[in-house]
């Protein structure tokens, strides 16, 4: 293995958690999983997003932190990889779609007093799918809350992540994930295991799963 930390990441639906469940059991590795269900305002950001994005997101911000600052400073000798189904990064792009501008450079002071002391992965697996297969994916994932995201908040999600990983020149291998099927294809993992044996320059990878 290459990679000592390596980050999944994509829009909602994209299947990140899926395939670092699968990629940690493959690679025998230490899994880091967004812990979602323990935020309270998420539900009701759904219902009213003027009103709760800010404490969502400051929410999400705080547990991420924790999180990564706790479990990658932990050595631990029969488990040298870690991965991770998100970028600590995904604070500001998800606060840069969901708050008001006044809001957002509050939260962007803060993340930029937190984000040095991260550990930055090795690669970025980013899962690119058309939104509609991910609004096929949160359908047959049934979380009540997700059901009523609309299109353009994907998109946007989407477009988002798109100019951060072009702009920042981050290590990714840009996986096209319109036919993933990350536990009926074992082919898929795969390649995706293939992908991660070899040692790439900074930049952009793109990989079909057929």
């Amino acid at each position: 293995m290459k990679y000592n930390f390596v980050t999944i990441e994509g829009n909602i639906g994209a299947g990140k958690t899926t395939l670092a469940n699968i990629l940690s059991k493959k690679l025998n590795a230490r899994i880091v999983l967004e812990e979602f269900a323990e935020n309270p305002f998420l539900p009701k950001f759904y219902e009213n997003p003027d009103q709760y994005a800010f404490p969502l997101e400051l929410f999400f911000m705080a547990e991420r932190y924790k999180q990564l600052k706790d479990l990658l400073h932990i050595n631990d000798l029969f488990q040298e990889t870690t991965i991770s189904d998100y970028l600590f990064t995904k604070c500001l792009l998800f606060a840069k779609v969901n708050l008001p501008e006044e809001e957002f450079r509050l939260y962007q002071k803060l993340f930029d007093i937190i984000n040095p002391q991260i550990v930055q992965p090795d690669i970025l697996i980013y899962l690119h799918s058309p939104v509609d297969k991910l609004q096929e994916n949160i359908k047959k994932r049934n979380r009540d809350y997700e059901q009523s995201i609309p299109n353009d908040y994907l998109f946007t999600l989407q477009e988002t992540y798109s100019q951060y990983i072009k702009q920042h020149n981050i290590k990714t291998l840009f996986i096209d994930a319109s036919n993933a099927d990350f536990i009926g294809n074992e082919k898929h993992v795969d390649i995706i295991l293939d992908a991660l044996d070899k040692e790439y320059e900074q930049g952009q990878y793109y990989i079909s799963l057929p």
